[in-house]
């Protein structure tokens, strides 16, 4: 016996049934509450009116009455009269309950075709509701890494479509932003990255050229080179790091690290003829000892380089407070614009004021201070001192105090 296949019976839109979407489901939610509150109105109306019609009152002509004045009519009816009382009582019940019966038959049959009618309602205001989510939804999937300076901008009274449109933007601006940022960190690193790698090769070439040359001032030269680039993909990771919050977080003294910064510089400080004054107290926060002893090695060693000449000096000071702690890293130095001090803590941002010929830096001292300050919730403040120099504030949350 052949067989016939369905599909070619019926239509091929038929056979694709509407998916579990939200428009189907806010569409059967609609009415099954209109479905539901119209059988429980039913009902209640059929229960009410059943109990208040009835038959209340039966009047037999009994031919047996006198129509006399005065007769007296105390006559009891005889069994046909009963008989008949019963079959018209019966009768006036059967039409009552006849009429109950119609009236629901047809009110649900009303409720059905109303039941109807708001399914299809149903379906065309969870439409135009879901309408702004669509256009969400396909804006969104047009948004790339190529666009994303586009921005929804939905239009509309204020509710919480546009709330989450508006949640969006906001992500899809900081997004752009951290994109941004590292499409010109990464530039800037491959740029300083290959700075000492060029010139790695070129003096390879030097020497290639001139086998007579002393090979002494090339391995000096070669070192130098190498321990920058080192100190550059140290300073690298450590960035990476702290902006991956990868580290584990302990009680720590912001004064105890300063401390121990300070004296780890204090050749270097005297090498330059800078004064160090450490002052402050006991300033707890959570947080990675080795990063905030990185921070604050950064900052103070900072402040010796970029200083004065000879008598330069050096503040460090730690404060706290009930919901901060404070260290605060200030220097002596030359007058420094605020346009300047506003980029310092960029990653490879230098100002051509402050670089000394022999200890330029990598250009990320500053940005991996701010990037380890937010990885602590804190934040960097860099402000010029009046009378020439930097100052500097990382505020960090205060630790909890034990026992309380």
């Amino acid at each position: 016996m052949p067989r016939f296949p369905v599909a070619g019976l019926v239509p091929r839109r038929l056979l694709h049934l509407p998916s579990r979407t939200v428009r189907l489901r806010l569409t059967l939610l609609y009415s099954g509450l209109f479905l539901v509150s119209g059988v429980a109105l039913l009902a209640t109306t059929y229960l009410v009116f059943r109990s208040n019609t009835g038959v209340d009152l039966i009047v037999l002509r009994n031919p047996h009455r006198s129509t006399r004045p005065g007769a007296h009519n105390g006559a009891m009816p005889n069994p046909a009269a009963i008989r008949q009382a019963r079959h018209v009582y019966a009768a006036a019940v059967a039409r009552n309950t006849h009429g109950l019966h119609e009236g629901l038959i047809q009110s649900g049959i009303a409720l059905a075709i109303m039941t109807a009618i708001s399914i299809a309602l149903g379906w065309l205001v969870a439409g135009r509701v879901l309408r702004p989510l669509r256009a969400i939804t396909a804006t969104t999937r047009q948004i790339s890494e190529r666009n994303l300076n586009e921005r929804l901008a939905l239009s509309g009274p204020r509710d919480e479509l546009t709330d989450l449109a508006d949640t969006v933007d906001g992500l899809l601006a900081r997004l752009e932003a951290h994109v941004a940022e590292q499409q010109r960190f990464a530039a800037n690193a491959s740029h300083e990255l290959r700075t000492p790698l060029a010139l790695t090769k070129t003096l390879l070439d030097v020497a290639r050229q001139d086998p007579n040359r002393d090979n002494g001032e090339l391995v000096d030269r070669l070192n130098e080179v190498n321990t920058r680039a080192i100190d550059l993909t140290e300073a690298l990771l450590l960035l990476s790091r702290a902006d991956q919050r990868s580290f584990a977080r302990e009680r720590v003294d912001l004064s105890l690290i300063a401390d121990e910064a300070t004296e780890t510089l204090i050749p270097l400080a005297e090498k330059r003829d800078v004064s160090i004054e450490t002052s402050g107290d006991p300033t707890a926060t959570i947080g990675s000892h080795p990063l905030l002893l990185q921070m604050t090695t950064n900052l103070v060693h900072n402040a010796i380089v970029h200083n004065l000449p000879g008598h330069g000096t050096v503040w460090v000071t730690t404060s706290s407070h009930p919901e901060t702690v404070e260290l605060t890293v200030k220097n002596t130095g030359e007058q420094l614009p605020p346009q300047l001090v506003s980029t310092l803590a960029e990653p490879f941002q230098r100002g051509t004021q402050r670089i000394r010929a022999d200890h330029a830096g990598v250009g990320l001292g500053l940005a991996i201070v701010d990037s380890i300050a937010q990885a602590h919730d804190g934040a960097l403040t860099l402000t010029p001192r009046a009378a020439g120099g930097l100052c500097v504030t990382v505020r960090l949350p205060a630790a909890p105090h034990l026992g309380g």
